[in-house]
């Protein structure tokens, strides 16, 4: 866990190791500290931030470009604290031009981020599973890639390319676009939204060898949903699962609220939720109360 004095620790390093493993990296979607909490405690080796679940819980709003890159940081440094395990953050397009860029990776990097994915949306963004999205040139974004690589400090700090093109231009287009941004430095190559496991296969069949790629298993998403078995077998290297956890989330709340709409509290519902002091001890509770032991005055 994320302790309050936790020793010195090397993510990025581990995200690397990962990444190369020879099974693909499964990532579960967080969008907040306690989830990313939940994650870590389920035995999962990595977390990832997502831009959809985290415009979901900060403004209850779509993932349309509304979140500034300071506020998607401030999410990150949170979620980073709670954990140990490395963090991908969402960082959408940069946040404006190839000089955003360098600001953007320089506070990612110093909020604690193991790796970021930058994408080659026209600003405002949108999730890559909506209609209506639109894309700057190659050129530019080869451009915002190579300031990424420039700007960032840490060379363990993951470089993630994704590319929107396939819904706008074609995947013939999309794969091209990711062979020119790992000709620009990214570590890692993400091709959003292949509609089809023809799609899919020629992607991993295409980039394979390029670089690592990300299989992004958009739960309700324009991706078939193929098994994690298949994934390896492509030759994927990191899955995400980026909203799983916010839809269960928000089933869960919804149950619970119509029981005390409907019976006046809560009661009837509380034997299918976590009690008072299992959730204490899983958001951190007795390392608080140790902490007032060691420190407290004599």
């Amino acid at each position: 866990m994320g302790d309050l004095l936790g020793t010195a620790r090397t993510p990025r390093a581990r995200l690397r190791e990962l990444l190369t493993a020879g099974e693909p990296l499964v990532a579960p979607g967080s969008y907040d500290a306690l989830s990313a909490r939940l994650i870590e405690q389920a035995g999962f080796d990595v977390v990832y931030m997502t831009g959809f679940g985290t415009t979901a819980s900060l403004i209850g709003r779509p993932d349309v470009g509304l979140l500034s890159g300071a506020e998607m940081v401030d999410n990150a440094s949170r979620i980073v604290a709670a954990v140990d395990v490395p963090v991908i953050a969402d960082a959408d397009t940069g946040y404006g031009n190839a000089i955003n860029v360098v600001r953007t990776v320089r506070a990612y990097e110093q909020a604690g981020v193991s790796g970021i994915h930058l994408e080659d949306q026209v600003m405002p963004k949108k999730c890559g599973h909506m209609s209506g999205k639109a894309v700057i040139s190659r050129e530019e974004m080869a451009g915002k890639l190579r300031a990424a690589v420039a700007a960032r400090q840490d060379p363990d700090f993951v470089l993630i390319a994704r590319t929107d093109a396939a819904a706008v231009h074609g995947l013939d287009d999309a794969i091209d676009r990711a062979k020119a941004y790992a000709d620009a430095g990214a570590d890692v190559l993400f091709v959003e939204a292949p509609t089809s496991e023809e799609g899919i296969e020629r992607v991993a069949t295409e980039l394979r060898g390029v670089a690592p790629l990300v299989f992004n298993w958009a739960e309700g998403g324009r991706t078939p949903p193929i098994s994690l078995q298949r994934i390896g077998e492509l030759g994927f290297s990191l899955v995400i699962f980026p909203i799983g956890t916010l839809l269960a989330a928000t089933a869960g709340i919804r149950s619970l609220l119509e029981v005390l709409r409907a019976e006046g509290t809560p009661q009837s519902a509380l034997p299918g939720l976590p009690s008072f002091g299992e959730f204490t001890d899983l958001i951190g509770l007795p390392e608080i109360q140790k902490l007032e032991q060691r420190f407290a005055s004599e």
